[in-house]
């Protein structure tokens, strides 16, 4: 086992997020940094990946079999490989790496402490990351099925179910519109739609259902492995999530209810393809959508299965709509308009184009944009474009045409994304032809700030006397565009300087680079991502 604590499970393989599905299982560390991390088998390190963001430090071992494995988040390596990163880092004048090791190098035994836990890197709260992949095409695998023993005796719970009239013909009652949600009661494995809930349609239909899981002796909401569709009790559709294919991570915003996840956390799964779906991940009949006539009858059965083969099922008539009935629904909300996914689409409008390539929608759209003026920080106006509830699988292109700006303040125009309370994310830019050009992976509302503020340098503990310390710290914020350089130098050399962005921290360890007695020349620099730059020069004796 990974770690030496009993396994508490805070998120599990292949669990819904945004933009990609979970890779692996994350242990939960009680709250704790440190706890020494144990190679999983015999074999060697074959990558050392260190940075601010993602898995934070991060370890790669190679083991016989064809397996490799995975840690992430950690605070620190074992020192003999802390050792052979710092060189790495030194050789390269970089504090983010990401180098293939030699497999004579850095070999390992099974359980031998390779790390220590922490919380570097996109982590929220300590905790171990820990993957099994496939070593010949390093697809993500569950570690569960390669001796990762979590103990798990819960049914995946069932919340509800949606249904979603998929063309301009086809309707869900018994309420107008393109969707409609109803809820579940039960447990221990059983589930039935709320009494009163009686679903009818009429056309092309797709069903998804909000299905969670947990484990023993942790509260964390996980996914599910499987799910099955029957109907009238043949088997209509299937989803197996058994392994990740990081290139087509992505597509993990269509197999789910997208709109539900980012908005109302709610963790609905598709039980048929979105049009621009490619992830493969379901089999089954007509791409899992039924064909609803007036009258039918269907007697459907949903299953959702853990990764442990705990089942929980949920069972429910599907009744076709009359026609007559139909007239008076609410059409579906299509027009001249929409934006296409399987066309390249622009939306104009004074001021702003966004140009939208072909396969970057999952599914038709209906096209909605809306300007407004912008607030004292900002350059003119400010333009929605849908909002953050509609993915986007490729990248898209804002444009502000010919915003008024002189020559030395192009250079510190940046688009920045507005979320729903306001706040900017920056997107970065550039000048093409007099207009500013980003590129952006979010629908949502776009604008244009200027930044010229350079970064706040401040040094928390660094004395004219640093004889006995083992460190100096730096805390560094910036005021609109980001950190994007940071570096330092003793006496002329370069030292390694580590940055924590959740800590908005700097810090450099005295090390056999940078050791040294006497009077001793600091200098530090920082730089955002539209070139403002902050200098500190401090002299001290070590």
């Amino acid at each position: 086992m990974p770690l030496d604590i009993p396994l508490r499970v805070a998120g599990n393989f292949m669990e819904l997020r945004t933009d990609h599905y979970h890779s692996g299982v994350d242990l939960k560390t009680e709250g704790r940094q440190g706890l020494p991390v144990h190679a999983a088998a015999e074999g060697h390190v074959s990558r050392i990946k260190v940075g601010p963001w993602g898995y934070g430090l991060a370890l790669y071992i190679d083991h016989p079999g064809g397996l490799t494995t995975v840690y992430g988040h950690l605070s620190r390596f074992a020192p003999n490989i802390a050792a052979y990163t710092l060189e790495t880092q030194y050789r390269q004048r970089s504090f983010s790496i990401d180098v293939p090791v030699p497999s004579g190098a850095l070999p390992v035994h099974a359980g031998e402490v390779v790390a220590f836990s922490g919380n570097t890197g996109g982590s929220s709260a300590p905790h171990l990351h820990f993957e099994v992949r496939r070593t010949s095409d390093q697809h993500a695998l569950d570690p569960q099925s390669y001796g990762l023993d979590l103990q798990d005796d819960i049914p995946p719970t069932i919340r509800g179910i949606r249904l979603y009239a998929l063309d301009t013909s086809s309707r869900v009652s018994p309420y107008p519109g393109r969707a409609v949600g109803f809820p579940t009661e039960g447990g221990q494995g059983h589930y039935v739609l709320r009494p009163g809930e009686h679903p009818s349609a009429l056309g092309t239909i797709g069903i998804a259902v909000h299905a969670v899981d947990r484990y023993d002796g942790s509260a964390n909401i996980c996914g599910i492995r499987r799910l099955e569709l029957r109907v009238n009790g043949a088997k209509w559709s299937e989803v197996r999530l058994d392994e990740v294919d990081f290139d087509k991570q992505r597509y993990v915003n269509a197999r789910m209810d997208y709109a539900l996840f980012v908005g109302s956390d709610m963790h609905y799964h598709r039980l048929y393809d979105l049009p621009n779906d490619r992830s493969g991940l379901l089999s089954g009949t007509n791409a899992g959508k039924l064909q609803v006539g007036p009258g039918d009858t269907l007697n459907l059965t949903i299953t959702a299965t853990d990764a442990a083969g705990n089942a929980s099922t949920l069972s429910f008539v599907l009744t076709g709509a009359d026609r007559e009935r139909s007239v008076g629904w609410t059409s579906m909300p299509w027009s001249s308009n929409a934006l296409r996914w399987d066309r390249e689409d622009q939306v104009t409008v004074p001021g702003f184009r966004m140009n939208i390539p072909a396969q970057a929608l999952y599914e038709d759209v209906p096209m909605r944009i809306v300007s407004r003026p912008g607030g004292e920080r900002d350059l003119g106006s400010i333009f929605q474009v849908l909002d953050e509830r509609t993915p986007l699988h490729r990248s898209a292109e804002v444009r502000f045409t010919r915003p008024e700006l002189s020559g030395p303040l192009q250079e510190k125009a940046l688009v920045v994304r507005f979320d729903r309370k306001g706040h900017p994310t920056p997107e970065g830019g550039r000048f093409t032809d007099g207009d500013l050009m980003a590129s952006v992976r979010r629908f949502g509302t776009y604008g244009i700030r200027i930044d010229t503020v350079p970064p706040k340098l401040v040094p928390l503990d660094l004395r004219p006397d640093m004889r006995g310390r083992d460190a100096i710290h730096f805390r560094v914020e910036d005021d609109l565009s980001g950190l994007d350089e940071w570096s330092a130098t003793l006496d002329g050399k370069w030292i390694l300087l580590t940055y924590d962005p959740k800590q908005r921290m700097l810090t450099h360890t005295f090390d056999n680079h940078s050791e040294g007695p006497g009077e001793r020349m600091l200098r530090v620099e920082v730089t955002d991502e539209r070139r403002n730059r902050t200098v500190l020069e401090r002299r001290f004796t070590r």
